[in-house]
């Protein structure tokens, strides 16, 4: 049976990080109507299940009850309680039940849960987040039938995907860790902080992608060294007090601050960065560990992440090989061609 799981985040794009920057919020009403396109553009393309997050919001459950899908839909109860928990628990159900892709909504935090649980997932990651550099920012319907085409097999996942940049994270006497876009090491902070990165506590970072065009810590990379997803290599930023000059920077979304940025330079794929606490690191936007006086993490960018889905390349596919054209379709194709004494 051909699967897609839908996961969407219901918090995403609603914490206190889009109060203190600029950052428009994303409604409930937003995200159920996107997953409804979702559903709809996965069926469509030939799904033949679906599964989805039961949350208290009820947001994905109202986004299908009035759908009429040619699939059967399954409501994961997985015990949601708004934390980053009920997404590792319904990735790890949907992979436990064949899942042949993921249309994921939320941001760079929400795509990091999935991949820990399920690390060359099948993913299309659409943008609903604070921090959005990993997902896409493409229609939902079109997000959801490439998902349709994958799961199917109308479009193989070799020829639409490969594996995305990750940093992964080794700490002493610690659980490994990841992220997808940034590691960053910081001081004088805490674990579980969402206001914006306030600049003069950043000290090293580690970004799989320096986007000119992002905001984040990504755009710091990007702003003196770019490296895009398709770039078989990393980029190391170290700052500080001793910094000569400053970076002026957009660390979120209309937020520019000044950066102490002392030195930038291109990391290879494998190579370790080291760093040494007292301290916190963040992954993809969030304070998730801290390490104690004298406790070290190696940061390493490797391609070994999940697999994300090219939408346009999938729907391109389908469209060379005529998956959504129908019987009557092809008839009046072949009608038309013997009118004009073709072969």
């Amino acid at each position: 049976m051909a699967v897609v799981g839908i996961l969407a985040n219901p918090l995403s794009g609603r914490d206190v990080r889009r109060v203190a920057a600029r950052a428009s919020t994303t409604t409930p009403e937003i995200l159920r109507d996107q997953v409804a396109r979702a559903a709809v553009g996965a069926v469509a393309a030939g799904a033949k299940k679906l599964l989805l997050l039961r949350e208290p919001f009820r947001i994905s459950a109202q986004a299908v009850e009035n759908l009429e899908l040619d699939a059967e839909v399954e409501l994961l109860d997985v015990g949601a309680e708004l934390r980053a928990a009920d997404s590792r628990r319904a990735t790890q159900r949907m992979r436990e039940a064949g899942c042949g892709a993921l249309v994921v909504m939320g941001g760079d935090g929400t795509n990091r849960v999935v991949a820990s649980v399920w690390p060359d997932a099948p993913l299309v990651p659409l943008s609903t987040g604070t921090n959005n550099v990993f997902p896409l920012h493409v229609e939902a319907t079109a997000g959801g039938a490439a998902a349709g085409l994958v799961a199917s097999g109308r479009v193989a996942l070799e020829e639409v995907a490969r594996p995305v940049k990750r940093v992964a994270v080794e700490i002493d006497g610690e659980a490994p860790d990841l992220a997808l876009i940034d590691a960053v090491f910081l001081v004088d902070d805490a674990v579980g902080n969402y206001m914006p990165v306030e600049p003069h506590k950043l000290r090293r970072l580690v970004l799989c992608r320096a986007e000119p065009a992002a905001v984040g810590m990504s755009a710091i990379g990007g702003l003196v060294l770019p490296c895009g997803d398709a770039d078989d290599f990393g980029v190391e930023l170290l700052c500080g007090p001793e910094a000569e000059r400053a970076l002026l920077a957009p660390i979120s979304p209309g937020l520019f601050r000044e950066v102490p940025l002392r030195e930038a330079r291109r990391l290879e794929l494998d190579e370790a960065v080291w760093v040494e606490g007292p301290g916190v690191l963040a992954f993809d936007g969030d304070r998730a560990r801290a390490l104690g006086p004298g406790q070290r993490a190696a940061l390493r960018v490797r391609r070994d992440g999940p697999l994300r889905i090219d939408v346009d390349g999938a729907l391109r596919r389908a469209a060379a090989g005529g998956v959504f054209r129908g019987a009557h379709f092809h008839d009046a194709l072949d009608a038309a061609h013997d009118d004009r004494g073709c072969c």
